[in-house]
């Protein structure tokens, strides 16, 4: 059995997030998505949030499962049993930080490989940040994040 872990912050999840976790959960036995409680981004939803929306998000998915972590991502993979971290990446950008963190890992657990999913071309410019900002400003992000989000979104943001 193949387990991998799909680490990040998640503030919120949205489509782009969802993309790699169903190409992924057809790629592995198991899928656990990691949600880093990340305090010095400052999130905009608690980690038992993050984690609630996640759930629902990918409730008609087989094999993925969602659960919080404080550590580094390598300890998080490693209490999983997971041998892979798998990474999306939107853009150039992303690919030199998220090769930054793979090189890491891979000296702090040479046992575990990181794999990297470009997101779909047509959700590569979606990030949780730039969807918080616009529903902030009162955007329309409805099509960008799952509608169990979208209600909890609305209620944070609401001036």
């Amino acid at each position: 059995m193949i387990i991998a872990v799909y680490p990040g912050t998640f503030d919120p999840i949205h489509l782009g997030h969802l993309d790699i976790i169903v190409r992924a959960a057809g790629l592995f036995d198991v899928l656990v998505v990691g949600v880093a409680h990340s305090p010095a981004k400052r999130p905009l939803f608690s980690p038992e949030e993050r984690v609630e929306m996640i759930r629902e998000a990918t409730s008609g998915l087989t094999g993925v499962r969602v659960e919080a972590f404080e550590d580094l991502t390598v300890a998080f993979a490693r209490r999983c049993g997971a041998r892979v971290i798998v990474k999306g990446l939107r853009a150039t950008m992303d690919f030199d930080a998220e090769m930054k963190m793979a090189m890491m890992n891979r000296r702090l657990a040479p046992e575990v490989e990181t794999l990297f999913l470009p997101t779909s071309p047509s959700l590569a410019y979606l990030s949780s940040t730039l969807i918080k900002e616009v529903a902030r400003l009162g955007g329309d992000v409805s099509e960008l994040v799952p509608s169990g989000v979208l209600e909890r979104l609305r209620g944070k943001v609401h001036r």
